[in-house]
């Protein structure tokens, strides 16, 4: 109901609209579509995500092109040209009716195009081409994945011929939100812990990007970079070696203990080094007071898991932690 909802409760006088048509089987977007009649329309991404409901990744390239389904004739398609589907989505859009389609991304033949990344444990600083204008902005959140997804909102800032320079500016209040990776300061015994929210949902790139993103907090040589990570859903029958296939991206980003908890999880918990393995537990209920009784001062503490899992309540009591609970606790900004 968020489409409908949100279209109905938009101002009269409102000049832009920006709606989140989000799916979880095929023939979901396109009456969603077909409801918001979007002048431009963005694809982010094609990755592996509710594979219980697809067969391949072709066919979730498909759902997603359904979102062409009420592009307003002439409209503008906005596509990751990084992604292996590009082409496979460049030719839906044609089909549909685009009048013009721009890629975004680190490919040469991007017209929106990162040309420099410099990542800080708290921001991103970017240098891009926006089809044709060299643009320098900040965006207030870490990882790679953000600054790419920018590229895009700026692609159709640009595209819809709005102040490309105003929301450059605007990309540094870009803050990661509760359960996308907003991150909060407590202090704790002699220090402080640095809390990583990611408790609203999980897939294989984003527990990956989110990995990424905790390997670059800088640790004193007494913290620790700690993941408490809960099943990725919807992943159907390559659950078992999607999750297993996370270790290697924990190792190189430097974890030095992992928590897990869910059914699938414990197959990353297996693949994990001996030194690595904090706790798995079936449920992330029982793992909450394991988690809380391992951090110490100076730990960087990232939380990720899908919805189902509820990780949340982990969240919430890494906050509580501090002399004075929530009030102790402080958004770390860009």
């Amino acid at each position: 109901w968020g489409v409908p909802l949100s279209l109905s409760r938009m101002p009269v006088e409102s000049v832009y609209g920006v709606f989140e048509l989000g799916m979880n089987r095929a023939g979901e977007i396109a009456p969603l579509s077909r409801m918001v009649r979007p002048h431009v329309a963005i694809i982010t991404n094609v990755e592996l995500v509710h594979l219980e409901f697809f067969a391949s990744l072709g066919e979730i390239a498909d759902a997603k092109a359904e979102i062409f389904a009420g592009l307003q004739p002439g409209g503008i398609a906005i596509l990751n040209r990084d992604n292996t589907y590009f082409t496979h989505l460049e030719t839906a859009a044609k089909a549909a009716g685009a009048g013009r389609i721009i890629s975004f991304g680190v490919h040469e033949a991007a017209e929106v195009r990162l040309i420099e990344l410099a990542e800080h444990p708290t921001c991103n600083c970017i240098f891009a081409d926006i089809d044709g204008q060299a643009v320098t902005y900040k965006i207030g959140a870490p990882g790679r994945h953000w600054a790419i997804n920018s590229l895009a909102v700026l692609a159709a800032v640009k595209a819809l011929s709005a102040d490309l320079g105003l929301a450059a500016l605007a990309m540094a209040d870009v803050l990661p939100t509760s359960g996308r990776g907003a991150r909060h300061r407590v202090d704790y015994g002699d220090g402080s812990i640095l809390i990583i929210d990611e408790s609203y949902n999980a897939s294989p790139v984003a527990v990956a990007a989110a990995i990424e993103t905790l390997g670059a907090v800088e640790v004193d040589k007494l913290g620790r970079r700690i993941a408490v990570l809960g099943d990725m859903l919807e992943m159907g029958p390559a659950s078992p070696g999607l999750h297993a296939d996370l270790a290697p991206a924990l190792v190189s980003a430097g974890a030095d203990l992992v928590f897990a908890c869910g059914p699938s999880m414990a197959n990353l918990f297996e693949a994990l080094p001996g030194h690595m393995r904090g706790r798995y537990e079936s449920t992330s209920a029982d793992l909450l007071p394991r988690v809380i009784a391992a951090v110490q001062a100076g730990d960087t503490v990232l939380v990720k898991g899908s919805l189902g899992i509820a990780m949340a309540p982990i969240v919430r009591a890494l906050l509580e932690l501090g002399p004075n609970s929530d009030a102790n606790a402080s958004a770390v900004r860009g």
